[in-house]
């Protein structure tokens, strides 16, 4: 199986079966597709969801690209049934590879493969464990995130690590930019990894739980925005909470999105302005248009209000002229 002692493919492939539902798992799931060394004897993803205004039943980027693969997918509702742990191990896996699959995976299955479950984490574990861990990076200000492959075990994200890589956060990145990126980057480095520890070359190595934090699932409402905290926490919040749940403020008791903006330091002089104006005013500035924020100002550069699409504050401001000057906020009416 795998690979002989030269690195040349053996004639038996590693046997995977791949789970994974959203867009990160595609890039690592083609890869496998491709490789001589593997094959993917199935994908299971999660089931089709309503999505879009007319609710249609839409499939996870995972099953899309499975198909276009050629290869057969499963998509149990739960995998804590007799059927799913007798659809998978009639699939005879060495190894189960996981990125982001997004239901829970009971011992029965990440322990059926002789080589065990390797997941494939978009976090420097252990820090920033659990369901959003590139949006606890960007809120914390880390200067880089990471990838983790590490034994997949009943305390999620708590496996032996078999190999971690570095990744540089880029000024502007998104959760969404840097999502993409990890995805890419990951691919090979997951494959490689599979390869590595099924063809016995890779020593896996405990955590530190000591080190450990959590990211919770977000909620929608997390995304309001708090006109009192820092000009550089809030612009943290639009970039980690971009694309979901999205930061939002409210003006004229409409939801105002603030789909991009930047800090401008408190020590910046702002000419013009008398006195403290209270956190949420609306000010125009040499630098542009910004919210007073509990410490500098937060510089918007594209807004949206609810229903309509999103604009550059500037041609936003021509239709709204009472913008500047307003204060935001949820009591606003």
């Amino acid at each position: 199986m795998g690979l002989d002692a030269g690195g040349r493919a053996n004639a038996v492939p590693i046997r995977v079966v791949y789970m994974s539902t959203p867009a990160f798992g595609v890039p690592a799931l083609t890869l496998l597709a491709n490789d001589p060394r593997f094959e993917v004897a199935a994908v299971v993803t999660q089931p089709d969801k309503p999505a879009g205004r007319g609710l249609k039943r839409t499939p996870p980027p995972v099953k899309r690209a499975a198909e276009r693969l050629g290869l057969p997918v499963l998509q149990p509702a739960s995998l804590r049934t007799p059927e799913a742990l007798r659809e998978i191990a009639r699939r005879r896996p060495d190894v189960i590879a996981v990125a982001a699959y997004g239901l829970w995976i009971p011992g029965e299955i990440f322990n059926l493969p002789p080589k065990r479950s390797l997941n494939l984490h978009p976090s420097l574990l252990p820090r920033y464990r659990g369901a959003a861990p590139v949006v606890g990076a960007l809120l914390a200000g880390e200067t880089e995130v990471g990838l983790s492959v590490l034994f997949v075990e009943d305390e999620m994200d708590a496996g032996d690590i078999l190999a971690q890589m570095r990744v540089p956060v880029m000024p502007g990145d998104t959760t969404a930019t840097l999502m993409d990126r990890l995805a890419y980057i990951g691919a090979p480095f997951f494959v490689e990894t599979l390869a590595g520890w099924v063809n016995g070359t890779i020593v896996p190595v405990p955590q530190d739980h000591s080190q450990a934090s959590w990211i919770d699932r977000l909620r929608k409402a997390d995304g309001l925005l708090d006109w009192t905290l820092p000009a550089e926490e809030l612009a943290r919040r639009c970039r980690a909470f971009s694309p979901w749940p999205g930061t939002f403020t409210f003006y004229r008791g409409q939801r105002l999105l603030i789909h991009s903006a930047w800090p401008l330091n408190a020590n910046v002089p702002i000419p013009g302005i008398k006195g403290h104006p209270e956190p949420g005013t609306v000010l125009a500035l040499p630098q542009g248009i910004g919210v007073v924020t509990g410490s500098g100002m937060l510089m918007l550069e594209r807004v949206q209000l609810a229903g309509r699409r999103p604009l550059d504050v500037r041609r936003f401001i021509c239709g709204q002229p009472g913008f500047v000057g307003s204060r935001l906020g949820i009591e606003q009416t």
